[in-house]
């Protein structure tokens, strides 16, 4: 059993603290995501593990083992590159086989290993060519059946799909995911693009500056967003904002806007009242959960369609609520018009509230 554990991880590159004091423990044969923007810290870390970085402070382990001090090869880890890195003058064959030559393997069990990974990323018609005759998508299954052959403990992958085109990508994601659950191997995967990190992940770890933000499912991070940063990177279209403040009128507590006001039932209340640092806070709710009507109802959210963006099974809507701008996904057949008043309903059991100090999820 091969675990990967950080122990208050730090790198410094001169001023910059491109990872501050990360923890995190990776499970045998878990999936796990380092996601977030660029300049994150996300492959700085994944660089550490591999032995490309050593770090100014913390540990690392791989199994029971600290390995600071060990070099990349030392490691057993091997890494995917954005790049793919193939040597261009080698055959695939020679590319997969390369790291069995220099360890001197005999030629019987290099020919014999390599045509059996050739033969579960189903490149053996492949073997032959060379780099500058494959597609993208066959690039890439050299470069993991060159990973691969080496039987390491820990794979490492860095953003390894973002050079495919959207439809390779899609196709290479279920691929790469069904793989690992077959070989077994604990994979650290680094990416930006949260939809690759929310369908392939047991585990995203979201960072931020080099620190990370949360560590979670991809239905926790969905759901429970720890933060307002985590609330408004994770989702498309993000999580919408609305500055409010805390008004309790008539023993009813409400968040209030210049625009509207809205009650919260009695145990929300609670809850707000007992962990917001102040009476400012702020108010979430994702597009999906913003009903747009042309009918005027009581408790309904006067608004003005700001812009449309049609995307086929939906229609994403702009709309202005007094100054502040937020985004509702509604049905792809709704008809509205730009300029046009429009009435919203936040669905209450949905709605997310943030200590507008600390930056912290309260409910």
């Amino acid at each position: 059993m091969v675990s990967v554990a950080l122990e208050s991880l730090s790198k410094f590159f001169g001023e910059v603290k491109a990872v501050d004091n990360v923890s995190l423990n990776i499970k045998d044969k878990e999936f796990v995501t380092l996601l977030g923007p660029s300049g994150c810290g996300k492959t700085t870390t994944l660089r550490l593990i591999a032995g490309l970085e050593k770090p100014d402070v913390g540990n690392i382990y791989i199994g029971e083992k600290l390995v600071n001090d060990l070099t990349p090869k030392d490691r057993n880890v091997a890494m995917v590159f954005q790049s793919y890195a193939l040597y261009p003058h080698m055959t695939v064959f020679d590319n997969i086989a390369f790291s069995l030559k220099l360890k001197k393997t005999p030629k019987n069990e290099i020919s014999k290993r390599v045509k059996e990974v050739a033969g579960l990323l189903g490149i053996e018609e492949l073997l032959n060519r060379k780099p500058k005759a494959l597609s993208g998508g066959q690039r890439q299954r050299v470069a993991l059946g060159r990973a691969m052959i080496r039987e390491p403990d820990v794979f490492l992958m860095d953003e390894p799909l973002s050079n495919l085109d959207a439809k390779l990508r899609v196709q290479m994601r279920v691929e790469l995911k069904k793989l690992q659950k077959d070989l077994g191997v604990t994979t650290v995967y680094v990416t930006h693009d949260q939809i690759e990190a929310m369908t392939m992940s047991d585990r995203i770890v979201l960072m931020n500056e080099g620190k990370m933000m949360q560590v979670g499912t991809s239905e926790q991070v969905y759901s429970n967003p720890a933060n307002i940063w985590v609330a408004g990177f994770i989702g498309s279209p993000p999580m919408n904002f609305i500055d409010c403040s805390l008004e309790v009128k008539n023993g009813e507590t409400y968040l209030v806007h210049e625009d509207f006001q809205l009650p919260l039932p009695d145990d929300v209340a609670d809850i707000v009242k007992e962990k917001a640092e102040g009476q400012e806070i702020v108010l979430g709710f994702r597009p999906e959960d913003l009903l747009v009507t042309l009918k005027r109802e009581d408790d309904a959210i006067k608004a003005k369609v700001y812009a449309l963006e049609p995307i086929g099974d939906a229609l994403i809507v702009d709309l202005l609520i007094g100054e502040s701008l937020v985004k509702a996904r509604a049905r792809a057949d709704l008809k509205l018009k730009l300029e046009s008043d429009v009435y919203l309903k936040i669905m209450l059991d949905k709605i997310h509230i943030f200590d507008k100090k600390s930056q912290q999820a309260i409910l």
